[in-house]
């Protein structure tokens, strides 16, 4: 009976390994990367979210954290009303608007019925 349980035990654990994902180690890498980034944000998405808004009306679809020439920035896609995204591009150590780019793609407002 002890033998029996030993084995299935044994051959869980082995299935567990050989399940592990091939880019589990990746993961990693990409927290040490985000956290690198985030040390060096002084302002929160939340101000940088509010800062764009500000430069660019319309909604706020996506914000994040990236490295762009050697600087920690914000980068926060807003939806305009005529269905144009702009990348408002937001300096996260001081708060300041570096840029705003149009991207070139447009979003179909129009309602699936």
């Amino acid at each position: 009976m002890i033998k029996h349980i030993a084995m299935s035990a044994l051959m869980v654990g082995a299935l567990s390994f050989a399940s592990t994902p091939a880019w589990s180690d990746k993961g990693k890498h990409d927290e040490g990367h985000v956290a690198d980034l985030v040390k060096d944000a002084k302002v929160t998405i939340d101000q940088a979210i509010k800062t764009a808004s500000e430069k660019v009306p319309g909604t706020v679809v996506e914000a994040e954290l990236e490295k762009k020439h050697g600087k920690t920035v914000w980068e926060v896609e807003v939806l305009g009303a005529d269905g144009q995204v702009t990348e408002v591009h937001i300096d996260a150590a001081g708060g300041d608007v570096i840029d705003t780019e149009a991207k070139h793609e447009k979003h179909d407002k129009k309602k699936k019925h």
